[in-house]
């Protein structure tokens, strides 16, 4: 494991600041501070083209740029604060300073996640992150327990997904800098609330990115959908992984962040003896040894490749945690018969099965999108160690029209399909509104400064959407009615029904983490099974006594089916939840006090009925 170097700046009360990048080109560079008086800095060249030094004079919150060759005049890379915007000037912060009040946390393990992804811009209408504080009682009381921020890392503007973010280090400053973050995550811990962070080490964005000018941050080998792909493994890459391993430390040991997802680790392209994942897990743990803290690494791939997640003893990388696009496209496919991109070939109901017992369904199968075998076996791999979800900010957002589930599917199809994830053997993730039907979409939205790329931002996205077979115009994403338009109107509140649908998702939630096989299940353990006329799922949780076993009535018309006898399962069944029920907004249902083991179950159309074991 290669050692660390420090970047940027960091400031020490009884010290001063110490500056230190990384420009192996350069012949000389020197640190300008903006003070009244201008202050100009030389640093000392060490090897592998570091430059450092040492200043008394740059205290908390003073600017500063690098000068390159007495020419070219920089914010810093890695700069922890961009209070004017990426073109600016980058400020020093003091990470001493902050009183944190959480000692007495502890990070939750991985089989008690339940995940909530958020904007911070359009998750409240002030879209910054003290102005989340007073809704984290709203999460809390809903049975989330973590929540994952979509990238903060600063960008051109005040609006964006955060995926064009250009300074990994620094807090976005329009949703409050680096202040406002540690205050949010203070408060996420003080109600009981884990906090994933998603980072993005695939790629840059274009506006404000001036990392070429420092050193070969980027390589030719590789391209990805975004642009130029990250060094990773090519000349001078050692520095280059550095920078992105302090960046992953800092957010962990500086803002106390208890999770990282990383976004689109199948472009993290590297070749390597020992892959920059793997690496970056080795020093998370070494962090982990140091602080007496545990942390918690989710990788985003489409790739279906367990080496992510596999221990590194077997050729893994040894990370806590995957996405299972999968499990989304099959529940997708199945409930809007959509077939087009790259829901090809998904939306059949023995399809549903086994990705409740195997979490892919292409673990070595041929896939008709990719026109190749795709995918590996999840036989050695734990429930937990995969994320799933019906909605999240990709699968609603890069839709040429934002439309939610609510849009697409009607009532009670959205209480069985919440009902899918939440009941799943995996960790299930909600996306911001889902749990109340919110109406608004989420779409795609930037505020670029260039031009030419706003319009090749828009030209991109109408390329995007060519396959699939949606109608419209897709809506401008440089417009500021984009974003307000993306905004949670947290209309449950005023709208019964929508009230009904969020006190459903809670009584899911509380029965996820009450029931005993529920709270840490086994998927060796879960049985799943499609009726003989392929219209009721039987999803049996039998890890652990009292058994669960809910039923799930896919099709538009009533269907009678016999209960199955679970290994070793005895005594009757207990109904805990009828989605049907008038209390969750359908249209009611007479539900028995129990039933017997092979009973006949009659089940209303698109709906849910979850019955525990009664061993006495």
């Amino acid at each position: 494991m290669a050692i660390l170097r420090e970047i940027g700046a960091h400031f020490t009360p009884d010290k001063g600041t110490v500056f230190t990048v990384w420009a192996p080109k350069a012949e000389k560079v020197e640190v300008l501070l903006h003070k009244p008086e201008p202050i100009q800095v030389p640093l000392q060249r060490e090897a592998m083209g570091y430059w450092t030094a040492l200043s008394e004079f740059a205290t908390p919150g003073t600017r500063y740029t690098f000068v390159l060759d007495g020419e070219t005049q920089r914010p810093d890379p890695a700069s922890h604060f961009q209070p004017d915007g990426v073109h600016e000037p980058s400020a020093v912060v003091d990470h001493h300073a902050f009183a944190w009040t959480d000692k007495k946390w502890k990070n939750l393990p991985l089989h008690e996640y339940i995940i909530y992804e958020l904007h911070v811009g359009t998750f409240t209408p002030e879209g910054t992150f003290e102005s989340m504080i007073e809704r984290l009682p709203e999460l809390k009381e809903l049975g989330v327990t973590a929540i994952e921020i979509m990238p903060v890392a600063q960008f051109p503007g005040s609006r964006n997904w955060g995926y064009d973010g250009v300074f990994p280090f620094a807090a976005q400053n329009s949703y409050g800098g680096p202040e406002g973050l540690k205050k949010l995550v203070n408060a996420c811990h003080a109600q009981g609330l884990a906090v994933v962070l998603d980072v993005v080490y695939n790629h840059m964005g274009p506006e404000g990115n001036y990392l070429n000018d420092f050193g070969p941050y980027f390589t030719d080998k590789y391209k990805t959908p975004w642009g130029t792909a990250l060094n990773f493994d090519d000349n001078h890459a050692d520095a280059v992984r550095n920078f992105f391993f302090q960046n992953a430390l800092m957010w962990l040991r500086e803002y106390h962040i208890d999770a990282l997802r990383l976004d689109a680790v199948h472009a993290i392209y590297d070749m390597s003896a020992k892959h920059f994942l793997q690496e970056l897990q080795e020093h998370v743990q070494e962090l982990e040894e140091q602080l007496g803290r545990d942390f918690i690494l989710i990788a985003e791939s489409d790739l279906n490749d367990v080496r992510l997640i596999n221990p590194m003893d077997r050729g893994g990388y040894g990370l806590d945690a995957q996405w299972s696009d999968d499990f989304h496209h099959v529940i997708h496919a199945l409930f809007t018969g959509e077939q087009s991109g790259y829901y090809v070939g998904f939306g059949k109901t023995d399809q549903l099965t086994k990705v409740m017992e195997k979490a892919f369904v292409y673990d070595g199968l041929y896939s008709e999108h990719r026109h190749r075998t795709f995918g590996s076996s999840t036989a050695h791999n734990q429930a937990a160690q995969f994320v799933v979800c019906s909605q999240n900010h990709d699968q609603v957002g890069n839709r040429m029209l934002g439309e939610r589930l609510s849009e697409l599917v009607d009532y009670e199809t959205l209480k069985v399909i919440a009902a899918l994830v939440i009941l799943s053997p995996y960790q299930p993730m909600l996306f911001m509104g889902e749990e109340y039907g919110e109406r608004n979409p989420f779409l795609y939205f930037v505020s670029h400064g260039d031009k030419d790329l706003i319009e090749a931002v828009r030209k991109g996205r109408r390329e995007e959407f060519s396959a699939f077979a949606w109608q419209g115009e897709a809506p401008d994403p440089q417009s500021e009615e984009t974003f307000e338009r993306s905004k949670l109107t947290r209309s449950y509140t005023s709208e019964s029904q929508q009230n009904k649908l969020r006190e459903y998702y809670k009584r899911l939630l509380q029965l996820r983490k009450s029931t005993a096989c529920l709270a840490k299940p086994d998927k060796d353990k879960v049985l799943a099974r499609m009726d003989e006329n392929g219209a009721v799922l039987h999803l049996v949780h039998h890890t652990r006594e009292p058994y669960c076993y809910s039923l799930f009535n896919l099709s538009d018309t009533a269907q009678t089916v016999r209960l199955l006898r679970p290994d070793e399962a005895a005594g009757n069944w207990k109904p805990l939840l009828h989605s049907a029920a008038a209390d969750w907004g359908g249209p009611g249902t007479d539900q028995p006090e129990a039933l017997e083991q092979s009973a006949d179950v009659t089940l209303p159309p698109k709906s849910v009925l979850v019955l525990a074991q009664q061993t006495h």
